[in-house]
């Protein structure tokens, strides 16, 4: 099992023949995902990396069956990439874009909330099931298959923790990439559901930062379904100055169940194994699967 992406994925990449479509794609190409085409409105009927070019999102989901949307559109140009993957019947959006206005936002996710789809990020590292397929911009080598599920707001520490799991001789179920800005699709709470559901995954990562409610909202979650499987948490941001936003959109000082010492304190209530060193993450889910 895997959740979000797997081999029978159907991929398409929206802003398919611009500097970072080419070359994503073409990294997701070698890493054996199944890139079925990509849309670049006028450019239809050309070839790319040789895959079929649309102009639309609708076509490529006529002609190719794809299932599966990555958006690398310019920021203003987004979110109505995002609605129209959405209209198109597209089940899983993931969009990579970073900087999309927050107005915009609003409106897309206002738009495809009723709709039978998944947006993931914005301003996200994507999603990848090792082995099977990688939609998304993180290094493909350093993931390798296994039990762990991994959902993150920063897409560094997406890797890092990766690689950590996977140096203790472990590997990962699924890795999610939610995003950092204010307004995302699927939440941290919606990600931790989604690998608690998947019979593979044994155990879960969770990577939070300062700025808003997800990672307490997660925890309460896990704790009112009964900790079914353990949970590895570590919150980026304990040296941020109060009030200052810091690299993500999202990564703010509202209040002060915000910060990271606060966090912190909420996940460990809620019985989630909290680190305070991203170094830390391979040993805790090493030694919490072998108790």
């Amino acid at each position: 099992m895997s959740v979000l992406v797997n081999k029978n994925s159907k991929v398409i990449v929206q802003g398919f023949t611009g500097g970072e479509g080419t070359f994503h794609a073409e990294q997701m190409i070698e890493y054996g995902t199944n890139v079925v085409g990509g849309v670049t409105p006028g450019k239809g009927g050309q070839k790319h990396l040789n895959k079929p070019v649309f102009n639309t999102v609708s076509d490529a989901v006529e002609q190719t069956g794809a299932d599966v949307s990555i958006i690398f559109v310019p920021p203003a140009f987004a979110a109505d990439a995002i609605m129209e993957a959405a209209d198109a019947g597209i089940k899983v959006i993931i969009t990579i874009t970073e900087g999309i206005p927050v107005a915009d936002m609003v409106k897309a996710s206002d738009y495809i909330k009723d709709r039978d789809c998944r947006l993931i990020g914005p301003n996200c590292p994507g999603v990848i099931t090792p082995g099977e397929a990688k939609v998304g911009i993180m290094p493909g080598f350093v993931f390798k298959k296994g039990k762990v599920g991994i959902v993150s707001k920063s897409g560094t520490l997406t890797y890092e923790a990766a690689d950590q799991v996977v140096k203790q001789g472990l590997g990962i179920t699924t890795a999610i990439g939610i995003g950092g800005d204010p307004i995302i699709g699927t939440t941290t709470k919606e990600a931790v559901e989604l690998l608690m559901n998947d019979e593979e995954t044994e155990c879960i990562v969770m990577i939070g930062e300062i700025g808003g409610q997800l990672e307490a909202d997660a925890a309460k979650w896990v704790k009112e379904n009964g900790n079914k499987k353990p949970v590895i948490g570590f919150i980026a941001g304990e040296t941020a100055p109060a009030g200052r936003t810091m690299g993500h959109a999202g990564a703010i000082v509202g209040g002060s169940e915000d910060t990271a010492q606060a966090k912190k304190k909420i996940l460990k209530e809620n019985g989630i194994h909290v680190v305070d060193s991203p170094a830390e993450i391979g040993m805790k889910v090493a030694e919490v699967l072998k108790n």
